[in-house]
């Protein structure tokens, strides 16, 4: 499977005071084309450090990211961004929509950004809300919808504009049991049947139970890494 990013010997340290705290620590870690993984470990232990820095929000102080072949901190700020809003996409915990947009235009919105034409943005917008259990739900805005309804308007912006790579930061953490299967069934979909590949930082069993690969980290370092199925 081809690499789609990879940290390589990447440290982040954060100035607290007089105090240096090493969030990440020499971590050598890539994420592959189809991986349904889980970054996993206790408070403190580098998770949406590591996150953050594989979605180009937070840069590290010193080792190399390498985005599908090519070095990141040869980009511009400019050429940051448009790589973020064309290739990953996010889902967070609190959903983050824009709450005087609809469903149908909080998840074309990226789209819209990245210059779509307005026919294949409605046709794609109008299949994934579909797809995410939204029909005829379209023309709400987030105060008249559900919590699960909203991340689900959420995972339908992320994966809209057809990243590389979708984040997500405890994204079952602000709903109910049985709305966080209804999520991981569909994520777990997305990824079965159209290759979409997902990357959560969760403390939820329910999404650990549901991974193919599981990524523990420990004071901002790889404890261990294990693809589910005993391959290597």
């Amino acid at each position: 499977m081809s690499v789609i990013i990879a940290l390589k010997q990447v440290t982040r340290i954060y100035q607290q005071g007089q105090v240096e705290v090493v969030a990440v620590d020499k971590l050598d870690l890539q994420i592959e084309q189809g991986d349904f993984a889980v970054l996993s470990g206790p408070s403190g232990s580098g998770k949406t450090t590591v996150l953050n820095t594989i979605g180009l929000l937070d840069q590290p102080s010193s080792g190399r990211v390498i985005f599908e072949g090519q070095e990141v901190s040869s980009l511009t700020r400019t050429q940051m961004a448009a790589l973020r809003r064309d290739r990953i996409g996010f889902i967070f915990q609190a959903y983050n929509l824009i709450p005087v947009l609809t469903a149908y235009e909080n998840a074309e919105m990226v789209m819209s950004l990245q210059g779509t034409p307005p026919e294949e943005r409605r046709a794609r917008v109008l299949k994934l809300l579909a797809d995410v259990g939204l029909k005829g739900l379209e023309h709400r805005r987030p105060d008249e919808l559900s919590g699960g309804q909203q991340q689900r308007v959420a995972i339908a912006r992320a994966i809209a504009p057809q990243p590389a790579l979708v984040l997500a930061d405890e994204p079952t953490a602000n709903v109910d049991s049985e709305t966080a299967v209804a999520i991981l069934d569909l994520m777990e979909h997305l990824n079965q049947a159209h290759g979409v590949t997902f990357l959560f930082s969760t403390h939820d069993p329910l999404v650990m139970e549901r991974a193919k690969r599981i990524i523990r980290l420990r004071d901002g370092r790889l404890e261990s890494d294990q693809r589910i199925g005993g391959q290597p």
